[in-house]
């Protein structure tokens, strides 16, 4: 039996698609109240028989801050686990609960996944956990975590998540660590890369000069249950499959909505000004920030990744970026069309 953890988001509700196409058991928990229809829809996005499948997942309440309620879990003949759930945010306001979820929330998972007979255990981390100001270039499961005044409370919090796994492994736990980069796929249009998508559908003039690295989701569940089927223990993955400038991201997005592309470059200072006119905008009316100090260093970054480990490893090949884009835009637009 296979548990996820965080199937009521992007990643984990692909894993639980993938899994039930194989003929596979589901056990997803959720919080009390969670709005599982969002999985479902998803389903829908894929495949006509989404109804079917949905209904074979065996949805439990529980929390991962609760570890009394995952070791119950757990006694249901559970023997793999694919540990989805996060907390995604560069607001400052949400530090404690990042930390919450994404450190101790984990902590959790892996303390009681040793007390109990599970067999594999894949962990959901980020490639901001490879943050080392002296490596910009070809990063890999090499490059180690070194402090840094520009890390952000997300890459913090995901760090000390991805260091519990890591003890876990020394402790006994069968393990495996995928550090995917952003994540493009259709649904949860009002978290992560789905508000890029709804930014993009109502355009902006403006880009950064930053760089970073991109992997669909239907790729990312796809080499989560590969490596974790074939037992690889005891390593990390960088899960990337194509590096791209902020520039041309939002440029291939806006042209999939048939927007004029991005033509002003957003520079530190335009950037430390708009920050300025943020936080006056957010503390005046309420409303979440939309650009904080993590969200602009990760704007003017120029990283690029190196996804070798995994393409050597699975024989993978990945989705090119054009139809990842195609498919994740032309979902948001049907959805639009009954609003319009």
């Amino acid at each position: 039996m296979n548990l996820i953890t965080g199937a009521t988001g992007l990643i984990g509700a692909h894993v639980a698609l993938q899994l039930l196409q194989q003929n596979k058991p589901v056990t997803a928990i959720k919080r009390s109240g969670s709005d599982i229809a969002k999985t479902r829809r998803l389903f829908s996005y894929y495949t006509p028989d989404y109804q079917e499948l949905f209904s074979r997942i065996r949805w439990v309440d529980a929390d991962i801050m609760d570890i009394y309620s995952i070791l119950d879990v757990l006694e249901s003949g559970i023997e793999t686990v694919y540990h989805c759930a996060g907390f995604v945010s560069f607001d400052a306001k949400d530090r404690e609960q990042m930390h919450r979820v994404n450190a101790t929330g984990t902590a959790n998972m892996v303390n009681a996944c040793l007390e109990k007979p599970v067999k594999a255990f894949c962990h959901v981390s980020s490639i901001a956990t490879l943050q080392n100001p002296d490596i910009s270039t070809n990063i890999d499961e090499s490059v180690y975590w070194k402090s840094s005044p520009d890390a952000s409370d997300y890459a913090i919090s995901k760090y000390n998540g991805e260091r519990e796994v890591w003890r876990g492994m020394e402790e006994g736990l069968n393990a495996v660590i995928v550090n995917p980069g952003l994540v493009l796929g259709p649904g949860f249009w009002e978290q992560s890369s789905g508000k890029l998508v709804s930014t993009c559908y109502k355009g902006t003039a403006f880009y950064t000069e930053g760089s970073s690295a991109a992997i669909s989701a239907t790729d990312t569940a796809a080499c989560m249950i590969g490596l974790t089927e074939r037992h690889v223990f005891n390593k990390r993955f960088v899960l990337t499959a194509h590096n791209y400038t902020f520039r041309d991201l939002l440029s291939r997005l806006h042209k999939a909505f048939g927007n004029k592309e991005p033509s002003i470059e957003a520079g530190k200072l335009m950037l430390r000004l708009g920050l300025w006119l943020d936080a006056l905008r957010s503390a005046f009316t309420g409303k979440e920030r939309v650009l904080t100090k993590a969200t602009m260093h990760a704007g003017l970054a120029k990283n690029t990744f190196n996804n070798a480990r995994i393409r050597e490893t699975l024989d993978y090949r990945f989705e090119p970026l054009h139809e990842t884009v195609a498919f994740v835009c032309n979902t948001y637009l049907k959805e639009q069309t009954p609003h319009a």
